[in-house]
């Protein structure tokens, strides 16, 4: 038996294979036996040593040199399941999407729908709902736009990310209102092997804040402001600060169509910075707007899992480096 001419990532796997103590017993074996041949090692050896016989050694060294690793795989006996027949399946499926429990449940088990159905295992219905991508245990929601306007609104948006006006600066803004500094009651566990961090249910309200943002879809820079409260006042100022980054530049202002947009106030300030245009999305299609995903980010990073006794100024810094 020649070598196996072997590259350094086979014999690499191959040894790390024949000196683990967690790798099945019957493929160390087999890894000794690929290494044992590339070493030269006689048949008379490689059976001693191993406990093997000649049509060991024959099957595997083939096996090896046919498909190399891939090849060091048992290939189990048995046979794979039945697939159920296309009318069985299309009726499972008719079933589930079409019908619904006769006990009031809101959707199917896999063990509802078998014994609704009678002649059905199973394991057959969980093995179509897999085939189909049918997971009943998730659930989604969603919100749909009433927004007359929608198509018109979402393309000015659009056409703001995809194609800005040349020389212009493009902000997303938005306010993630009323954040609630909550203090737990009882301590926090923490991570630790084998255990997730732990909260008490109980908690202490320490106050809340709102936060201002100004996401620059140039630069991905983000403009930050917190506030006690989020007004038409304060989102004017908040917008004062924005136009004096790029001075004297034309402005795009990305925001949603709340009341505090559109108020007397807001109206002056359009007035006395000409550069500066607001473009509203639709209603409840906040997504558009860019900036969201930093607040979810902001959500996710610092206030979810956050323990805070009052926003004091190193929190408040906090939020924009997260």
């Amino acid at each position: 038996m020649g070598k196996m001419n072997l590259t350094d990532t086979e014999r690499e796997q191959l040894l790390s294979a024949a000196r683990s103590r967690t790798v099945r017993a019957a493929d160390v074996q087999r890894a000794k036996l690929i290494l044992m041949l590339e070493d030269g090692e006689s048949r008379d050896s490689i059976m001693r040593t191993l406990g093997c016989d000649s049509r060991f050694i024959a099957r595997w060294s083939g096996r090896f040199l046919g498909e190399r690793l891939a090849g060091m795989y048992a290939r189990h006996p048995g046979r794979a399941p039945k697939q159920p027949p296309a009318r069985l399946e299309a009726r499972v499926l008719n079933h589930t999407l079409k019908h619904k429990p006769a006990n009031g449940s809101t959707h199917w088990s896999s063990y509802k729908l078998a014994a609704e159905l009678g002649d059905v295992s199973v394991s057959t219905v969980q093995r179509i709902w897999r085939k189909h991508g049918i997971k009943l245990q998730q659930l989604e929601r969603h919100m749909v736009s009433n927004d007359p306007d929608f198509e018109a609104k979402a393309a000015d948006v659009i056409g703001l990310y995809l194609n800005p006006p040349a020389h212009a600066a493009v902000f997303c803004v938005d306010e993630k209102t009323a954040i609630q500094a909550l203090d737990r009651k009882d301590r926090m566990l923490p991570l630790s092997l084998g255990r997730a961090e732990s909260h008490g249910f109980e908690y202490k309200r320490n106050g809340t804040l709102s936060l201002f943002a100004a996401f620059n879809t140039a630069t991905g820079e983000v403009l930050g402001k917190t506030a006690a409260r989020h007004t038409s006042e304060q989102f004017v100022a908040f917008l004062i600060d924005v136009v004096g980054q790029p001075k004297r530049r034309e402005i795009h202002v990305i925001c949603d169509n709340m009341s505090s947009r559109k108020t007397e106030r807001v109206a002056a300030f359009l007035n006395a910075h000409r550069n500066v245009s607001l473009h509203f999305t639709p209603t409840y299609s906040s997504l558009l707007n860019q900036v969201e995903s930093w607040f979810s980010r902001i959500q996710r990073d610092v206030i979810a899992r956050g323990i805070l006794s009052t926003w004091t100024g190193s929190i408040r810094e906090s939020l924009f480096h997260c």
